[in-house]
């Protein structure tokens, strides 16, 4: 696990940017935003070769022990061995999720006013974060 954030305090109109570095023989990652690590308003999960998906960026949310539905994006645009620049836009219904070349939203399930937790988990090297 990288390092963990509280307190973010990050609100409708304002975005965090994580730019790190994936491991060159990468699984996986995880970015975590919510209120507290079992409250998640969204779970960021590019899959190089994980849980049976290939490729793929797998999202959802998480209510304590509860997962919610998960969301697939097709678009891919990560490398193993490569940088990764992500930047989350927090929105008062949904989280708009900016990728190299590509844009989702994820819907903010828990209804969270405030994103004040971040983490990062698995083949990832948090090298910076800024948010405004």
């Amino acid at each position: 696990q990288g390092p963990v954030c509280t307190n973010l305090g990050l609100k409708p109109g304002q975005r965090l940017t994580v730019k790190g570095k994936i491991a060159p023989n990468a699984k996986s990652f995880v970015m975590n935003l919510g209120k507290d690590a079992t409250l998640l308003g969204l779970h960021f999960n590019p899959r190089f070769d994980a849980h049976g998906d290939v490729n793929t960026i797998v999202c959802n949310s998480k209510k304590v022990e509860e997962w919610g539905a998960e969301h697939r994006e097709a678009v891919f645009p990560f490398q193993k061995g490569g940088t990764a620049e992500i930047t989350f836009s927090v929105n008062q219904n949904d989280v708009t999720v900016h990728l190299p070349g590509h844009q989702f939203t994820f819907p903010n399930r828990l209804n969270l006013s405030v994103f004040d937790y971040f983490d990062t988990q698995g083949d990832f090297t948090l090298q910076s974060l800024s948010w405004e």
